[in-house]
């Protein structure tokens, strides 16, 4: 993914914008630091789909006696 400082990116923001639908997303940077992504609809609409992992846990089908219990094994040492 390109860097744009920012002042550029207001100057050709049409290009950026285009660019962005094109596939091909860029950082926008203020004084060097990473501040803003320019990505297509398209893009942002598919990211913004995907579950946290806390909501995949809850979701989960299963019954409790579906998940395995932890090993109660004492740590292995290691040869030193």
């Amino acid at each position: 993914m390109r860097e744009i400082q920012l002042k550029d990116a207001k100057a050709t923001l049409s290009a950026v914008v285009d660019q962005a639908v094109a596939g091909e997303p860029a950082v926008i940077t203020r004084h060097g630091r990473k501040q803003a992504v320019i990505l297509s609809f398209k893009d942002y609409e598919r990211l913004s789909r995907v579950p946290s992992f806390g909501r995949l846990l809850a979701a989960f089908p299963g019954t409790k006696s579906d998940i395995l219990p932890r090993s109660r094994k004492p740590a292995r040492e290691v040869d030193l």
